[in-house]
């Protein structure tokens, strides 16, 4: 059974059932919001120290050998492996004399069972250390593993803000796509093993004590996944500038981000071998993460992670099929936000007002995700999965996010039903 029949008979009563009120989820999530925006207030979130350009992952490893480590653990997945991209890293530290382990066994949207298999690793080969090679799947994997290590616990234990005692094992990332940020993040995602339901872990202690940004390692990515991954970055960059806890330092990186996506991601996705459209993408990303960090996300995250887990599309696909309802939705409270956008992007017009500004926002980012080649719908959602998509997308979003504007039940349904192609 699809949407069509909720598109075409829009019952109030299928509508409110299960779901919570604009009002109730207002009231709720400004409750976990207020404990959180006093908690970052306090936070000491450090930043890794970075290489950029060039080989940077190569000089990376030279500072790395000088930590007098004992074993590494290299966590990567297999089609890295094989396709030779991580070759030149590993014979580095071979010449700078750093012992090493591989963990190849990562997946997309990896899971709790890829982390503990990870973490047995880790432990059998005796290693002290742990170095991410790959996307945010790999990078998520290692800091949990990292972090597991140790304070010598299950990785399901980590899921929540905080709960690490103990500092992270030595821990250091090389992105190779240019879209979560997670080389800088403090946060990490993990899928539940059976359900696919994501998990987030929060934690400070998940920072890399070094990372680098090497467009070499991402000339090589098909165009659908640059395209996918450039998309992520925009979305954390646009969300965190919505979050109402936005500052100006995380709205100095939104704003840098977005006019280097705007800039660099039509040029990475047509001439992948462009060196400089991927620094840029990679840095834009790097922003990407710092700004989640300060200001957190929102809906779109909330509903994508729904999407993604129960229908298998790509985390950055699911934000860009998600992204324009969700800006259309804040634009009547977010409408200073986006016309600020609208000007770094130079897509406003002398004259306009804010709204009008806005506006053109939003089409900019429509336009971007159509010259990508992204499909902007959902067909696969079906009527019986909306209310367990819409519940677990609120409990992600009260609970995590300082959200602009809060969304009813009915809206919500009517979220998924334009997300799914059929116009309401």
């Amino acid at each position: 059974m699809d949407l069509t029949s909720l598109s075409n008979q829009f019952d109030q009563k299928i509508i409110n059932k299960l779901g919570l009120s604009r009002a109730k989820n207002k009231l709720v999530g400004h409750g976990y919001i207020a404990g959180l925006k006093a908690l970052v207030k306090v936070l000491n979130i450090p930043k890794p120290t970075v290489f950029t350009g060039k080989n940077a992952s190569l000089k990376m490893c030279e500072s790395l050998s000088g930590f007098g480590l004992r074993r590494v653990l290299v966590v990567t997945d297999q089609a890295l492996y094989d396709l030779g991209v991580i070759d030149q890293i590993l014979q580095k530290l071979e010449q700078l004399g750093v012992q090493y382990s591989l963990f190849t066994e990562v997946e997309p949207d990896p899971t709790f069972l890829v982390v503990e298999k990870g973490l047995k690793r880790y432990r059998a080969d005796n290693c002290d250390s742990v170095l991410a090679i790959g996307g945010g799947s790999s990078i998520d994997a290692a800091k949990v593993v990292a972090l597991a290590a140790s304070n010598e616990v299950e990785p399901s234990a980590l899921v929540g803000i905080l709960k690490a005692k103990k500092a992270s094992a030595p821990f250091f990332a090389i992105p190779t796509t240019a879209g979560t940020g997670s080389e800088v993040t403090i946060g990490a995602v993990i899928s539940d093993t059976k359900t696919h339901k994501k998990e987030i872990v929060i934690e400070t202690k998940t920072v890399p004590l070094m990372a680098a940004l090497d467009p070499e390692l991402m000339k090589g990515l098909p165009p659908a996944i640059t395209a996918a991954t450039g998309m992520d970055a925009l979305t954390h960059l646009v969300e965190s500038h919505l979050s109402t806890m936005a500052n100006d330092e995380s709205c100095y990186y939104s704003r840098a981000g977005v006019k280097l996506v705007f800039k660099n991601l039509r040029l990475a996705y047509k001439r992948g071998t462009n060196m400089k459209a991927r620094e840029n993408m990679a840095l834009a990303s790097f922003y990407g993460g710092l700004t989640i960090n300060l200001a957190g996300l929102g809906y779109v995250h909330a509903f994508a992670h729904q999407l993604g887990a129960r229908y298998r599309i790509p985390h950055g696909l699911s934000n860009a099929k998600v992204l324009p309802h969700i800006l259309e939705f804040n634009k009547d409270v977010c409408a200073p936000q986006l016309a600020d956008l609208a000007r770094v992007i130079d897509v406003a017009h002398v004259g306009d007002s804010e709204g009008q500004a806005a506006q053109r926002f939003i089409d900019a980012v429509k336009q971007l995700i159509d010259d990508l080649g992204i499909d902007p719908t959902v067909k696969d959602i079906k009527l019986n999965d909306v209310d367990a998509i819409r519940f677990d997308a609120f409990k992600e979003a009260n609970s995590t996010y300082a959200l602009p504007k809060y969304m009813s039940s009915d809206e919500a349904d009517a979220l998924l039903v334009r997300i799914a192609g059929r116009a309401h």
